[in-house]
């Protein structure tokens, strides 16, 4: 005869539970509990002790009234009779599922794809190719089989908090971001009714963003400039590493340059939404010294799509490691500076230095700069005065070159 404690749920109860402001439980007993969502929708869980960690877990049983309270006593009975041989639950039931080859439409794995496969064409390659990678290697093995409306937070939690104890703090974030993406596409799909992962939210320490290496000290800025000049490597690399500090663009930006968006004659480079972070075109005004490196590369390169082309293929730009190996090659560590550096060292000097206005850095650095209605400026908003600013820095740059 199967135990029961003296508070055990009743069928009625059950029937009259109703939603409320919050999520709560209902308790039957021996870790079996019914999970209520503020719509009123019913779960049924198992709370137990992982055999091997001994750190708590959860099982998801199935939805009420689909799944009626006799038999959510036979599964958690069932649970506890593995428990007793040692086996985790959730794993045999991960097994169980794997091993008939389960593609159900409502599993955490199915949508997930399903909203990567929706979206991700409207994402970079790479940034694509990121998100499926963390899916495939820090959720999918523990959550992929579950259905999404069956995913308790803890649950969600154990997952973060592997992630964290590898120390990677800020991937665990990131897998939190995304999972958060999956459950709202989910309730918008109608497999889903609310977005656990908020639930976590402050559940991780903050994690600290790290700042990418760069030299913003006007001085030793310029014995930076006079190593550029003195690298001996390609002359296609030479010149994108010359250019790179005079218009500070992002490296994807640099390398990737088209000779069909540079016009030499109007001194201005014209990016095209498509290539930019934030999915607007942006100009960048040329300096004399600018131009000057272009026209010095053009005969060479010209005649093909790219401005820094691969050394392998003029089909492909410049890959994204060439301008980084080529600070190394001068002596410069990735603690001291990378090519996304270039940007930082403009911030700070045209700021602090030349005591440029904000405005007009922010704006040239292609950032989300807003006007006082709290509109996004326009690619031609100050440009005669960004046309100024861009030959002042680079004339400023010459001049640490002699100090």
């Amino acid at each position: 005869m199967r135990e029961r404690k003296h508070n055990a749920l009743s069928d009625t109860q059950i029937r009259n539970a109703k939603g409320k402001d919050k999520p709560y439980k209902l308790a039957d007993g021996y870790g079996l509990y019914l999970f209520i969502n503020p719509t009123g929708s019913k779960l049924w869980r198992l709370k137990y002790y992982s055999p091997s960690s001994k750190k708590e877990k959860t099982l998801s049983i199935g939805r009420y009234p689909q799944i009626g309270l006799r038999d959510a006593r036979d599964a958690r009975d069932e649970a506890k009779g593995q428990l007793a041989k040692g086996l985790d639950p959730s794993g045999v039931k991960r097994a169980s599922k794997a091993g008939t080859g389960s593609t159900k439409k409502d599993n955490f794995e199915f949508i997930a794809r399903e909203w990567h496969e929706k979206f991700s064409p409207s994402w970079k390659p790479s940034h694509a190719k990121t998100i499926i990678g963390r899916l495939k290697l820090h959720v999918f093995p523990w959550l992929g089989a579950i259905p999404l409306s069956e995913i308790p937070p803890p649950e969600l939690l154990n997952v973060l908090r592997r992630i964290e104890t590898s120390g990677a703090l800020e991937t665990a974030h990131r897998v939190r971001t995304i999972c958060g993406q999956v459950f709202r596409y989910g309730i918008a799909t109608g497999r889903a009714e609310r977005d656990i992962s908020a639930d976590l939210k402050g559940a991780l320490p903050p994690a600290t963003k790290k700042h990418l290496a760069a030299i913003t000290e006007p001085k030793k800025a310029g014995g930076l400039l006079v190593a550029i000049d003195a690298f001996e490597g390609t002359f296609v690399v030479r010149c994108a590493l010359r250019l790179a500090p005079l218009v500070f663009t992002r490296p994807v930006e640099l390398r990737q340059a088209t000779w069909s968006e540079i016009d030499l004659e109007l001194a201005l480079w014209s990016i095209p939404a498509e290539r930019m972070k934030m999915k607007k075109p942006h100009i960048i005004p040329l300096s004399r010294q600018a131009v000057e490196i272009l026209k010095e590369l053009q005969p060479l390169t010209g005649s093909g799509l790219f401005v820094f082309p691969s050394v392998r293929s003029d089909l492909k730009p410049m890959s994204d490691n060439t301008l980084n190996a080529a600070l190394r090659r001068i002596g410069y560590s990735k603690n001291e500076m990378t090519t996304h550096g270039f940007r930082a060292m403009a911030r700070t000097i045209l700021d602090e230095v030349l005591k440029v206005r904000v405005e007009f850095i922010e704006h040239q650095l292609a950032h989300a700069v807003m006007d006082a209605t709290g509109r996004a400026y326009n690619r031609t908003t100050f440009l005669p005065e960004r046309v100024e600013m861009m030959q002042q820095w680079a004339d400023y740059l010459d001049g640490l070159k002699a100090i």
